[in-house]
């Protein structure tokens, strides 16, 4: 699909420089896309199924290698530096090298079972994680321990089925996508969990389940579990008031 020149520009809860834009520029097919990160080392996606692998693919879907996890499946996954965390879905996650190798065994976050949809690494070394049941966002320590949580039911319009969450580096802010049975939409919060803006997505699919930024090229990308597709966007962030465009950053590191 060639670029389709359509712009959505989502109203704000604050009033930023600029709103948040995006534009849809291609799309291909991928069976059930569950979580998303992109990998400037690869200039690719890593991409979980909540199948028992997890996959890397180049950004025109073509496979470049797969790893597995000492868990009964791969629910959520990101990277972290140079190496990969994933998480079950179930409460427990393990950090692999891109090979697939286990750097450690599996360990539990904090609280028990955690319907763990989503996972994004702050610059801080926080991991910051969506759930749906119960409706949370949650910001961990590299260990597993609860740093802070926020019932995402309290957002203004509520956030009820949150799945995919990406954070861009150059700004800190918390991309995050509710699915179908949700709002089907697309939430960006401040590093500190206030909701900035929202923005439908049915005009580019049905039940949202993964995101990804590529800040380099600013390019976003989600995955929509309806139609088995990956959908990327030219993406404009939203920034504070009077503050300067941002420069793309360091990006495809292997070029």
């Amino acid at each position: 699909m060639g670029r389709q020149g359509l712009v959505i520009c989502l109203g704000l809860a604050a009033a930023p420089a600029a709103a948040l834009e995006l534009t849809l520029t291609d799309r291909y097919d991928l069976n059930r896309p569950a979580s998303l990160d992109y990998d400037p080392t690869f200039c690719g996606l890593w991409i979980a199924n909540e199948g028992p692998e997890a996959v890397l693919v180049t950004l025109a879907g073509e496979e470049l290698r797969r790893v597995r996890a000492d868990l009964s499946r791969i629910k959520a996954i990101a990277v972290e530096g140079e190496h990969l965390i994933v998480g079950d879905g179930f409460g427990r996650m393990q950090r692999l090298t891109k090979d697939g190798v286990p750097l450690a065994e599996p360990f539990p976050l904090q609280g028990g079972y955690s319907d763990t949809e989503g996972v994004a690494v702050a610059a801080d070394g926080m991991l910051v994680t969506v759930e749906d049941d119960p409706e949370r966002l949650t910001w961990f320590t590299p260990d597993g321990a609860v740093a802070r949580r926020i019932d995402t039911t309290r957002l203004d319009p509520p956030l009820t089925e949150p799945q995919g969450i990406a954070i861009d580096p150059r700004t800190g802010h918390l991309l995050i996508v509710d699915d179908r049975e949700g709002s089907n939409s697309l939430y960006e919060l401040s590093p500190e969990g206030e909701l900035l803006a929202t923005a439908p997505l049915w005009e580019h699919g049905s039940d949202p389940e993964g995101i990804a930024i590529r800040p380099g090229s600013d390019q976003l990308f989600v995955a929509f579990d309806e139609g088995a597709s990956i959908a990327s966007f030219d993406y404009v962030p939203t920034l504070p008031e009077g503050a300067e465009a941002l420069p793309p950053g360091a990006d495809c590191m292997m070029f």
